[in-house]
């Protein structure tokens, strides 16, 4: 048991779940749309975005590794890694290993969905797997590309890449449902960054918290915040979006004291914690709950 433990611990698979939340938000927009779907094709698409994820996780734990980071890093809950490999200095190859056996999945499934429909998917795949492998190394040294990246891979390329396989065609509604998780993840990894920061500045990074201090990376996280819902409105308000899709909004009770415990305690880690806690679950919630809403309207 403690083999298999060490084995997936740089797959993070605690935080895979944030993956079919994602993708689930693109199946509903298909169906939608289209009045069915076809769930095998949805599951497959399930399986590459997972296998994506965990991708970028393990290239993540290796490269932090190697660059001596989680010898410096605050862990916590949230943030600072599995802490495997510091732990277990022998799994530093495997982990590598389950990098590229994972991004060489993610290709041959992004492949096949090419095959079966068309190469306007192409330009999406190329840039998913490009962040996949990028993100550490080089992303992570641009303030708002750091930023916006998460966002772009789990919102955009995720949901506006599940509707295309779907259906054969990008629509505004995947776009806009897109930017649901597109602001909601760009700030799951914002906050994570704030007890890092004094870690990563040591090896190179330059990311908001780092750039311009967490005060300020606090009212980005608020804005990004309040975008995410305002999408969720104006969508249903516009009739893009059916009504019933404000059932995405229920999180906002849990997402105002968590914005204002993050603007409270941007500086006291301990006290941010409970707080990041609450913001993983604002972004499994939203997605789902708007998906679901969507569903039924």
């Amino acid at each position: 048991m403690t083999k298999i433990k060490t084995l997936t611990g740089p797959m993070r698979l605690p935080f895979i779940v944030l993956t079919p939340a994602c993708v689930l938000l693109g199946i509903s927009t298909a169906y939608y749309e289209s009045g069915n779907v076809n769930w095998i094709l949805a599951i497959l698409i399930i399986i590459g975005a997972i296998s994506a994820h965990i991708s970028v996780n393990a290239f993540n734990e290796f490269f932090d590794f190697k660059s001596g980071l989680d010898l410096k890093t605050q862990r916590t809950p949230f943030s600072g890694g599995s802490g495997t490999i510091p732990d277990n200095p022998e799994m530093e190859r495997p982990a590598l290993n389950i990098a590229w056996i994972t991004f060489a999945i993610t290709l041959f499934i992004g492949l096949y969905f090419v095959y079966i429909t068309g190469w306007q998917l192409l330009p999406l795949g190329l840039l998913g797997l490009l962040f996949v492998f990028i993100y550490t190394k080089w992303v992570t040294r641009s303030p708002i590309i750091c930023l916006i990246a998460p966002g772009i891979g789990f919102g955009i390329l995720m949901v506006m890449g599940t509707h295309f396989v779907l259906t054969g065609h990008y629509t505004w509604i995947a776009f806009v449902a897109s930017l649901i998780p597109f602001f909601l993840v760009n700030d799951l990894l914002l906050l994570n960054q704030f007890p890092d920061v004094e870690a990563d500045r040591s090896i190179g990074r330059k990311h908001f918290p780092i750039t311009i201090g967490r005060k300020k990376s606090g009212s980005i996280y608020l804005v990004f915040m309040i975008l995410a819902y305002l999408t969720i409105i104006l969508a249903a308000v516009t009739g893009l979006f059916p009504l019933t899709s404000l059932l995405g909004l229920l999180p906002v009770f849990l997402a105002i004291p968590v914005s204002i415990g993050v603007l409270k305690n941007y500086d006291d880690i301990e006290k941010l914690i409970p707080f990041m806690g609450k913001n993983v679950l604002i972004n499994l919630l939203t997605p789902v709950l708007t998906a679901i809403g969507i569903f039924l309207g």
